[in-house]
């Protein structure tokens, strides 16, 4: 099926860009680099509506769809679908799995609790809810990091000892991977797999997106070689229509900082009672707003989470 296909409408449909990555999705961002390194031609696409949806990404060409929530995910299912498929007769090997459950278990893990947790959400707004009104992208950030919070297991009791046992997980998977990489140019045998696209997504999102006070973005840089593998790749696949160099990944681009020069603002005129009544009714009518979304979020919350402890029990 792979030779057969027409790559010519291959859509990759993704979170918005943002950090100077191509999208800035830590569920999209693997499934992007993983067609690069395939080098399969594809449209990159964005898709904002739905913020918190889990069919992101996914892949489409014609009437055929692959989701995020389906089948493993968008990597798997193109695999099983025959459209691409980097990592032929090596799935059963006990080395590649187990570089696999370090990466997709613990490293992610550890991403996941400095997105949500650990970094006090400094960067999930912007990635996830800066499109929407300030008041709802609120009330679906808090709902997801209680979820967040409640599928890793934390809790009061216990948020310290989890937070140590998910940084010393992390330090440990890249110590072995370290181990493992060495100076190659990929982390198994001589070419690129989904354990590169995975490994390198994590290491692209952690570096550039989390800010410099992040454990587990100080933790990876302890790793110079790993640095450097992040380098080459993203030089190779991911720059290779950039004419510039790019700046090296231990420090932040200089596009990252690059937000514009603000419009002087206007001096402000006396505001009129009219005026003044306005703002008046329009604050009430976001705290009405506010409110009337804390409910529904509450109410609706609580059917997710009933439903995310039945399948924890299966």
């Amino acid at each position: 099926m792979e030779g057969d296909q027409d790559t010519s409408d291959f859509t990759l449909v993704t979170r918005k860009p943002c950090f100077g990555l191509p999208t800035a999705c830590p569920n999209c961002l693997p499934a992007y680099i993983y067609l690069k390194l395939a080098q399969l031609p594809f449209q990159l696409a964005f898709n904002s509506t739905f913020p918190d949806s889990e069919e992101l990404p996914y892949f489409e060409s014609g009437t055929y769809v692959a989701y995020n929530n389906e089948d493993g995910g968008v990597i798997e299912k193109l695999e099983k679908d025959g459209i691409v498929n980097l990592d032929s007769q090596l799935q059963s090997l006990p080395d590649y799995l187990s570089l696999k459950a370090l990466i997709v278990s613990w490293l992610e893990e550890a991403l996941t609790y400095e997105i949500w947790v650990g970094t006090e959400g400094v960067c999930a707004s912007k990635i996830y809810y800066s499109d929407l009104p300030w008041v709802i992208g609120k009330v679906l950030f808090y709902k997801q990091t209680y979820l967040t919070k409640n599928r890793l297991g934390l809790t009061k009791e216990n948020a310290e000892q989890r937070e140590k046992l998910i940084y010393k997980r992390a330090s440990e998977a890249y110590e072995a991977l370290s181990t493992r990489l060495g100076e190659q140019k990929f982390l198994f045998e001589d070419r690129p797999l989904s354990l590169d696209a995975f490994f390198l997504s994590h290491m692209l999102f952690t570096i550039q997106v989390l800010p410099e006070t992040s454990v587990l973005r100080r933790k990876l840089l302890e790793h110079s070689n790993l640095v450097r593998y992040a380098e080459r790749l993203k030089s190779e696949f991911l720059e290779e229509s950039s004419s510039s160099p790019s700046p090296p990944l231990h420090s932040f681009p200089s596009s990252f900082s690059g937000k514009g020069s603000k419009p002087k603002s206007k001096p402000k005129a006396e505001k009129s009672e009219e005026e003044k009544k306005f703002k008046k009714r329009a604050r009430f009518f976001l705290a009405a707003q506010f409110l009337a979304v804390v409910i529904y979020v509450s109410v609706m919350g609580g059917g997710s989470s009933d439903e995310v402890e039945y399948e924890d029990d299966d």
